[in-house]
C-alpha cells in the first residue's frame, strides 16, 4: 500500500503511570496505522538514540539508587533534546506521523509532581529541549497507582520509588489532563487490551483523518 500523503507532520505523545501498558499500545497502534497506508515513526523517552539510550541506561540503574532529583530532571530534559534534534523535528517536517511513548508531561508529572521539584522551570527547560514543540494529541493512559506497579514488578529505579511518589504522577497526570482536554485524552485501561486499544484508535483516526 502507498503512503498516504499528510498535509503536515503529527506529533502523538503516550503518556501514563508505571504498569498502564503504554509500550504495548504505543506498537500496537503503531503497527495498525503502517497498515493503514501512514507514515509513522516511534520513539520512546528516555532513548530513541544511541546517547538516549545510554542516558536510559543511567536512569533506569537501580544500583543508582543516590541519583537526586534534579540530576534526574535534567538527564531527562538532555534525552530529550538529543531525540528532538537528531530524529523527530526532521520526521515533523517530513510529514510523518511521531509517536513517542513519554515526552515533557512525563517529566512535569514524575520530577515535578511526584519530586516536587519547581513545574515552572521544569517547563522552561523543557521548551529548550524540545525546541518548543508541543505534542498534537497525548493519549493518557490511566490506571491507578497500586494496580499499576502491580502489573509492573517494581523492577527499575523509577519503579521502585514510594507508592505515594507514584499517587502523586498519577494526580499529576489527571491535573494536566483537565487543563489541557483537547490535547490529552484520557484512557482508562482496562484488562482487556483490545478494547483499550479500539479506544486509542478511535481517538487517533479522527486526528489523522484531519491531517489528510
Amino acid at each position: 500500500m502507498a503512503e498516504k500523503d499528510l498535509k503536515k507532520g503529527l506529533l502523538i505523545t503516550f503518556e501514563g503511570s508505571e504498569g498502564s501498558g503504554k509500550s504495548t499500545h504505543v506498537r500496537l497502534l503503531c503497527g495498525e496505522l503502517r497498515r493503514k497506508g501512514f507514515p509513522v515513526l516511534r520513539f520512546r523517552e528516555p532513548g530513541g538514540t544511541v546517547i538516549g539510550e545510554k542516558i536510559r541506561a543511567i536512569l533506569l540503574d537501580p544500583g543508582n539508587k543516590d541519583m537526586g532529583a534534579v540530576c534526574e530532571m535534567l538527564l531527562y530534559q538532555a534525552a530529550r533534546a538529543q531525540v528532538v534534534g537528531e530524529k523527530i523535528l526532521a520526521a515533523l517536517k517530513e510529514k510523518k506521523i511521531v509517536v513517542l511513548d513519554r515526552f515533557l508531561d512525563a517529566t512535569i508529572c514524575y520530577q515535578g509532581y511526584g519530586a516536587k521539584l519547581d513545574i515552572e522551570t521544569i517547563k522552561q527547560i523543557g521548551k529548550l529541549a524540545t525546541c518548543g514543540i508541543r505534542p498534537d494529541l497525548t493519549i493518557l493512559l490511566d490506571i491507578g497507582a497500586e494496580e499499576g506497579l502491580r502489573r509492573s514488578g517494581r523492577r527499575d529505579r523509577i519503579e521502585k520509588k514510594p507508592l505515594e511518589f507514584h499517587r502523586r504522577v498519577r494526580k499529576g497526570y489527571l491535573k494536566l489532563a483537565r487543563e489541557n482536554p483537547r490535547r490529552i485524552k484520557i484512557v482508562p485501561v482496562l484488562r482487556d487490551i483490545s478494547r483499550t486499544q479500539s479506544a486509542i484508535r478511535e481517538i487517533v483516526d479522527k486526528k489523522c483523518l484531519s491531517r489528510i
